[in-house]
């Protein structure tokens, strides 16, 4: 079935069930262009009932604590981001809602910040995305930006449009920190080494992922449990991940399929040399042009990292500021390739430090450098297709199976039908996949102006409709193309995620 506008012009639409007319009708309104960022315009799920606990135990405050109006450029510490995040949601609460995801080993809370305007309720067709900073306990540069960038889109929702427009049709979760034991014993100041990188464990948490080149046999930690249920329960479409140490913005795989041979080889360090320069080579994942895409845009918009300029004169240097991971170094149990290949997510790896924990007196140049970056980088979960697969009554499908072909990492719907992929301008077919139906595949068109919207209903297997005495022939769908933005036709639903928020 065709679903164009010249059919709501012409009065000519579809007997469809009363809730998909709505949610079709709500995508099918004409959409605000995105309002300009700086001079620039971007082209392109889970309600939380978080009831805020009495801050009850804490330490009496310091001369400087921080809250919803002021937050300095210095380092905070666990106690310091959590009065920031609580005061943060209490002092906004129908642009933030506050939930843990979990404790660290030493039971310091895994916080996030979800900023939206339906921080609480998931909005049909509303994408989810995410960053994740300070994995590495000696890192926290990322740490002090995603607290700034809180700050900056709370305070700049009514007067800031392109804030505005982000935040009206994006929920967008925070995790400043995955590693606070880590960082509760690393040192302000020291550029390189390994104190504070690792969590209480001694467990470099970068490398506790489940990963698809080879068998990771670390032992899982609680941090990056907490995580792995986190992107289980919630279909993030886009992630970044803030690391300190280089300036470059690193893009799936970080591991290689060589990475099994090379165990083996580096048994001897002379081929282990030889080995490790012939293998330095990119391993690609069939979503390279996006993940390459998506790198730029952060590059590009960051206020020196699409120079390539090498941070010390022994590293590289690194062509527009953008590198495949395993081109620079392969690694194994990496949180971006985890997020990729399980759950479709498009997550990149953002190094925006030179120095791994450089003094407090630098954060404000930081955040300089790195504020649009931030920015129009979650804009891009609003490029490529989004929309729902139905079955023949207009019920959403759940965890229906959706592959680009000729890209084989798939993802899945939500509950609520709805699926997203972000993709270049061109032609290409989906494979639409869910149990006890038959498989379609759709052809669509991606331009650059606005994102596609495809909707997907699938028949009954012939196997159902056998035993049911039905009969149905093969018919093809088409897609419809539209810009996307929040309206009040736009349906709400309560999802039931339960995190905790002690």
């Amino acid at each position: 079935m065709i679903l164009r506008r010249s059919h709501l012009a012409a009065g000519h639409l579809p007997l469809l069930p009363i809730p998909l007319l709505w949610m079709i009708l709500a995508l099918l309104l004409p959409a605000t262009t995105p309002p300009m960022c700086h001079g620039k315009t971007v082209g392109p799920s889970d309600p939380l009932q978080v009831q805020l606990q009495p801050e009850q135990g804490l330490p009496e405050p310091r001369a400087y604590m921080p809250d919803a109006q002021h937050l300095d450029f210095v380092y905070h510490d666990h106690e310091e981001l959590t009065r920031f995040l609580r005061a943060t949601s209490a002092r906004y609460p129908n642009l933030t809602a506050l939930y843990s995801i979990g404790k660290s080993i030493q039971g310091r809370d895994l916080w996030v910040m979800v900023v939206s305007s339906s921080p609480y309720e998931h909005m049909v067709g509303k994408p989810d995305v995410k960053y994740v900073g300070n994995i590495h306990g000696n890192e926290p540069v990322g740490r002090e930006m995603l607290l700034h960038l809180i700050q900056y889109f709370v305070t700049s929702y009514n007067s800031d449009q392109y804030v505005k427009w982000l935040l009206d049709n994006t929920r967008i979760h925070i995790l400043p920190t995955m590693n606070p034991d880590g960082y509760a014993v690393s040192k302000e100041g020291t550029c390189d080494g390994g104190q504070g990188r690792y969590n209480a464990r001694g467990f470099d948490l970068n490398r506790n992922f489940p990963d698809y080149f080879k068998q990771n046999n670390k032992r899982g930690q609680p941090e990056t449990d907490a995580v792995k249920d986190w992107i289980s329960k919630i279909q993030f479409v886009l992630s970044g991940s803030l690391h300190g140490g280089a300036l470059v913005a690193s893009y799936p795989y970080d591991n290689t399929p060589n990475s099994r041979l090379l165990k083996g080889i580096c048994r001897s360090s002379a081929l282990c040399a030889m080995f490790q320069t012939y293998s330095a080579a990119p391993s690609l994942t069939p979503d390279d042009d996006v993940f390459k895409h998506l790198s730029l845009v952060y590059a590009r918009n960051h206020a020196k990292m699409s120079r390539g300029v090498a941070c010390k004169s022994a590293t590289p240097a690194f062509e527009n500021g953008i590198t495949n991971g395993a081109a620079w170094y392969p690694l194994t149990g990496g949180m971006q390739d985890y997020n990729y290949v399980w759950y479709g997510c498009m997550e990149i790896t953002l190094e925006i430090s030179c120095c791994k924990f450089p003094p407090a007196y630098e954060l404000k140049k930081y955040w300089e450098d790195n504020q649009l970056s931030l920015i129009k980088f979650l804009a891009e979960a609003h490029r490529g297709v989004q929309g729902f697969v139905f079955d023949p009554a207009g019920m959403p499908i759940e965890r229906a199976s959706i592959k680009i072909k000729g890209r084989d990492v798939g993802f899945q719907t939500t509950k609520y039908g709805e699926f997203w992929r972000i993709l270049l301008p061109g032609y290409y077919k989906v494979e639409v996949f869910a149990e006890g139906f038959a498989p379609r595949e759709v052809e669509f068109v991606i331009v650059e102006q606005h994102p596609t919207l495809l909707n997907v209903t699938l028949q009954p297997s012939k196997y159902l409709l056998a035993a049911s005495g039905a009969t149905t022939s093969a018919s093809k769908a088409s897609p419809t193309s539209t810009s996307t933005q929040t309206t009040t036709l736009k349906r709400r639903v309560n999802d039931k995620l339960e995190l905790s928020t002690d």
